[in-house]
Parts: structure tokens; sequence; C-alpha cells
């Protein structure tokens, strides 16, 4: 596996000497290089921001994407797969943003767009700058320290990011703004990134030989114990309208805005200063012969379809081509039964198989335990 994208801190370097070599320049410089590597991949057709397949010739990877426009007004879900990220050929690079409010689409694709290029300059920094240390040389704590990277590059990124949403001149994120779940898949190693409700869930085998899901991330909602008491903390204020019991949502101290069901989110600044936060929750995991795929999805399809369901939906789908689009259209038609006289939310999917095929003939059953992930800080 190489460690030091080569090919990218070259052109970085080149980019630098041309602007001179400040390190606001070398910054510059690293992702102008990323974001011409980004059109590079998607003239490739490496890179995938609509619904369709990405499959490499190289790669054992294969992603299935689906979007459907909801019943709410423009699609305000996007969505990315870019193989080859970084032009390293063991890395994959997935997310998807599930905007809100007036300006949400726009803000949904300006964050696709600048999470990879950022995160790409923000890990070769990092990678610069650091080194591994002999006593570190062991596959565990060679792991950790690896991750300790790219959760670094990940939580600088999304805080650049932020920042660079709310200083935009054409883009207004002042009461608008995104969910962003994002997935780094390195070789065996999988790094998951998460702001907002949108929710990772791997398909995996037990040792009996059925298929199980495990969800991977957390649903930032503002009724979470822990999300709720720094809400409050900041003198924001979370609960539920009569007419929607359950639904808790952050408002303001003063005021009846922005009612944002969220306690993480990318944007939405009116209530940045009231607790609500655009830090990443960043986990792991090593990729083991019994892990599948993995299932990216907003909460146009969680709202309706379960963890376990949608892991059989997907397995059970012959033509991997079709995975994601079999899964929307089942949560879909979900909608029309449990949600009855509610509008469709938008509903989007990314379905990454880390084999060619099923290693083995796999049964499904509900999983009886959460995933367990691992965590620094």
């Amino acid at each position: 596996m190489v460690l030091l994208p080569s090919l990218f801190d070259g052109l970085a370097r080149g980019v630098s000497m041309k602007k001179g070599k400040n390190q606001n320049n070398e910054t510059d410089g690293g992702r102008e290089a990323a974001e011409s590597m980004a059109k590079d991949a998607k003239k490739n057709e490496m890179m995938l921001c609509s619904s369709g397949t990405v499959n490499s010739n190289k790669s054992n990877d294969f992603a299935s994407i689906c979007s459907k426009r909801g019943q709410k007004g423009t699609n305000q879900d996007s969505a990315i797969v870019w193989e080859k990220f970084g032009c390293q050929e063991d890395m994959i690079f997935c997310g998807i943003f599930d905007g809100h409010g007036p300006w949400g689409h726009i803000v949904a694709k300006r964050v696709k767009k600048s999470v990879p290029a950022s995160l790409l300059c923000n890990w070769q920094k990092a990678l610069s700058l650091t080194s591994l240390p002999h006593q570190l040389d062991t596959e565990f704590n060679s792991t950790f320290h690896h991750f300790d990277i790219w959760k670094q590059s990940y939580l600088k990124t999304y805080a650049d990011v932020d920042l660079e949403l709310k200083h935009h001149p054409g883009i207004d994120a002042f009461r608008s703004g995104t969910t962003a779940l994002t997935i780094i898949k390195q070789g065996e190693h999988l790094v998951i990134a998460n702001v907002g409700d949108s929710r990772a869930v791997l398909a995996t085998t037990s040792d009996d030989g059925k298929l199980v899901p495990l969800q991977l991330t957390v649903d930032f909602k503002p009724n979470i114990p822990e999300e709720a008491e720094r809400i409050l903390q900041c003198n924001g204020r979370v609960f539920c309208l009569r007419d929607e019991p359950g639904v808790y949502r952050v408002w303001t101290p003063n005021g009846d805005t922005p009612g944002l069901a969220l306690s993480r989110a990318i944007g939405d600044h009116c209530v940045k200063e009231f607790g609500l936060i655009s830090v990443p929750d960043v986990t792991q995991r090593n990729i083991i012969n019994n892990d599948q795929f993995v299932i990216l999805a907003t909460d146009g399809v969680w709202d309706v379809i379960s963890n376990e369901a949608a892991v059989e939906i997907v397995s059970s789908t012959e033509d991997r081509e079709k995975s994601a689009k079999k899964l929307v259209q089942c949560a879909m038609r979900a909608w029309k039964y449990k949600k009855r006289g509610i509008a469709m939310d938008d509903i989007s999917a990314i379905c990454l198989f880390f084999y060619p095929k099923l290693s083995q003939q796999v049964n499904f059953v509900k999983a009886s335990a959460p995933a367990k992930m691992a965590k620094l800080g």
C-alpha cells in the first residue's frame, strides 16, 4: 500500500512553485491539484456524481448509485463515488449529502465538490508532516496511526468546508445546510466520517454463514442525550412541535427558527452559536473476508426501511448494477404505505461491494448487536 500520493505531491509542488513557497500558497496549490485530479477522474469515468455504476478493471470494488426526487420540490440529495481516489490504485471515496433549507440543493452540491478535494489536500499535507515511528511498527499500531492521520484530515476538511460556506459570496448557508456522510476505502481499511442523519450500514456474514447488518454510523438527532446537552449549554432549545410528536428539532433561544431536525450539519450558520456543530464522527473498520458490502443512504431510505430490510433487498438483487435502484424503489413504495399524507422525501443510496461476487452463499438474519467501531479521541 502506497502511503504518500506521489503524483498528488508532485502536482501540488508544481503549482506551489509557480505561486511561491509560503504555506498558504502550498495549501492553495494542493487544493488546485486535487481539483485538477477530480476533473481527470470524471473525464476518465472513475468518478460518478449521479445515478449509475462505477466499476474499474483494476479494482474488485463495485459501486451502484441511485437518487430519486421526492415530493417537496428540487432534489436536494447529492452523491459521489471516486475510484482511484488521489491517484491511489487501492482507494475509493464515497459520499452522500442531504441538503435542506431554501439553498439546500446548492449547499449539498457545493459540499460534494469541496470535500474530496479538501480531504486529499489535508491528507497529503498530514502525510508529509508525519512518519511512522519504529516503536509503532506493528500491524495494530500502524493501523491506529494511519487512522489518526485520516481522522485529523477529516476534522480539518469538514471545518474548512463549513467555513468556506459561511463566507461564500454566492451561496446563502445561513438557514440552509446539508448532511455529509463519506467513506474512504483504502485497501482493507474503511474510514467513515459522518455529520447528520444519513447512515452507513455494513453487510457481513456471521460465523454460521448468515448475512447480518451492522450500523456503522450514528443518526445525529437533537434528542440524543449528549447532543441535546451540548445544544442546551449553548442556549439553544430542543423540542417537538405539537403536530410532530417524536420529531425533535433545534431552535434558537428567542425565536421560532430554524426547527432543524439535526444536531450536526454543514451550513445552517444561524444556529452554529447555539450548539449545532459540523464536527464529524470519524470511525474505522478493518474489512474482513466476511464483509460483503456497505450501504450509504439518506434518511429518505432509513425513515421507512430498516437496516435488516435494506441489507436483504441489496443482497437479494441478482444484478448488482441495479442494487441501489432496487433499494430506492422499495423505499419509495414504503413511503406510500408508511407515511400516508406526508410528502415523500428525496431518496438516495450508494451500494459499495468489496468483492467481484459474494464470497460465499449467505442467508439473511437480523443482527443481534450493533457494530463495534474503533474510535480515537
